[in-house]
């Protein structure tokens, strides 16, 4: 019997508005940020930024509150690695909002007056230094510490069985694309929107889908044969 059914919906619909968020906020953002002269530009695009803001918010906070209605589920059956999945996504929701914090500096930076005043090399500047804080936070959080957290997470539910371990492994396999996808990013490697290494994070994105879909109608529960050896009486040997 599933006896956390509310918190596996909850979580359901977390996971759900979290990619959901993320994916409206990336295109809400656009190619705000792909000109070398955003800074000049950018101040006219409030309303988008704004938005664009929101939603990465919303996935933020969406994200690490899945790994928090989690814990209480995942250490009875591995404490030190569900204490790691919350630790993760703490750190991924920090470099999360270190990114919307940057785009509220660009943002900022380009209402201003400064920028009107400002010389061609002193804003080449101040927009470069904006844009790698945006993307190295980006690459850091939603990259290589999201993999590990999924990576820690499947390596739970592939243990305690509490999903069929198709589905667990398949997370393994997709947070596995995410990290190395992170990981080209922070050896140079381009890990924008348009980047081809970006499949590496399609199978996470399919996967996190189903897992969603699976928690919101089966729930959290232990596989069948792991119930029917628990619930069968141990044999007795004559003596």
């Amino acid at each position: 019997m599933d006896t956390h059914r509310g918190t596996a919906v909850v979580v359901g619909v977390l996971f759900i508005a979290a990619t959901v968020a993320s994916i409206l906020g990336s295109i809400t953002l656009g190619s705000a940020l792909d000109e070398p002269d955003y800074l000049t530009t950018l101040g006219g695009d409030g309303g988008r930024i704004t938005l664009a803001v929101m939603l990465f918010l919303i996935a933020a906070t969406s994200a690490f509150a899945t790994s928090v209605l989690l814990f209480p589920i995942l250490r009875k059956h591995a404490e030190g690695l569900a204490a790691g999945y919350v630790g993760l996504r703490a750190f991924e929701n920090i470099f999360y909002v270190a990114s919307v914090v940057g785009l509220l500096m660009m943002l900022t930076v380009s209402q201003s007056d400064a920028v009107s005043t400002a010389g061609a090399v002193d804003l080449g500047l101040m927009g470069a230094t904006l844009l790698a804080l945006h993307s190295w936070t980006v690459v850091l959080g939603t990259l290589v510490f999201a993999g590990l957290g999924c990576l820690t997470l499947n390596s739970v539910l592939y243990r305690s069985r509490l999903v069929p371990r198709w589905l667990s492994a398949w997370g393994l396999i997709g947070g596995a694309g995410v990290l190395l996808y992170g990981l080209l990013g922070v050896f140079g490697v381009d890990s924008g929107m348009g980047s081809p290494y970006m499949v590496l994070a399609m199978p996470l994105a399919f996967q996190e889908m189903v897992f969603a879909g699976w928690l919101m109608v089966r729930g959290l529960q232990p596989h069948e044969a792991q119930l029917r050896r628990t619930a069968e009486p141990p044999v007795q040997i004559a003596a």
